[in-house]
């Protein structure tokens, strides 16, 4: 695989191709209460802070991308980070193009990888763009609300727990946050809700396939944590933990 990695303000043509990944994600991901609405115009708004990687082996086959934001936060970003994660981001983004700032930070919100191309090592080929690119961009910091990669495979385990699970080399025992750890990130804690997902019992089962029948907590494939259901209101919540991570930054 030869790799070349572009934005979109490069790579305008790209923009139609941007969400051919199919089964990249679970359904129920697409249906967050805060952004589903303005996810693809507000990345879309910033071609410069979005990279798309090209296989030049396969006919330039787009084979990942990795979105970045700016966005507006008073907090440290080596100790305090918005607890909404990837939903301050994104809504934070909204409002800041809104007013009319550029945003003093910028923060990574999706990294994704075409399915036959996945552990080939270019989720790390993408941060380190990512990293590089919001460097260029005159930024100091990245920040990211990472989705651990395994955490679903534990759904009952807080997010605190299974961030404090290493290796013997004291490295993160997720691979998603090892990669990151890797790359120079300092893991910042715990942003309880980043993603919310509400739906009518009906709106869960054809995301999922499930039969959703039953009061209490659902386990549903693919999700961090259960999802709530409440049948006698003909709705289920899913409220999804992410892991805060800050990438200090050399401006060039």
């Amino acid at each position: 695989m030869d790799l070349v990695v572009a934005t979109l303000a490069e790579r305008t043509d790209l923009i139609p191709l941007v969400n051919d990944f199919p089964a990249a994600w679970p359904e129920f991901m697409f249906h967050d209460v805060a952004t589903a609405g303005v996810y693809d115009a507000v990345v879309m708004a910033h071609p410069e802070y979005c990279l798309v990687a090209l296989d030049q082996l396969a006919d330039a086959r787009l084979v990942a991308k990795g979105f970045t934001l700016p966005f507006s936060w008073t907090g440290d970003p080596h100790s305090d980070l918005p607890s909404a994660g990837y939903d301050a981001v994104v809504t934070g983004a909204v409002l800041s193009r809104l007013t009319g700032q550029r945003g003093n930070l910028v923060s990574a919100v999706e990294v994704t990888i075409q399915r036959s191309a996945r552990g080939s090592g270019i989720s790390s080929v993408m941060l380190m763009a990512m990293r590089d690119n919001a460097a260029r961009l005159g930024y100091t910091s990245l920040v990211a609300p990472v989705r651990p990669s395994r955490k679903h495979e534990h759904p009952d385990i807080s997010m605190a727990e299974y961030v404090s699970w290493t290796r013997e080399d004291g490295l993160p025992v997720d691979p998603w946050l090892r990669v990151h750890v890797r790359a120079g990130a300092r893991i910042v804690g715990v942003a309880p809700r980043s993603m919310t997902v509400v739906g009518s019992l009906d709106d869960w089962r054809a995301w999922t396939g499930m039969s959703f029948d039953s009061d209490g907590l659902v386990q549903v494939p693919g999700a961090l944590v259960p999802v709530r259901c409440d049948l006698d209101r003909d709705l289920a919540v899913y409220v999804e933990p992410n892991v805060w991570v800050h990438h200090p930054l050399t401006p060039g």
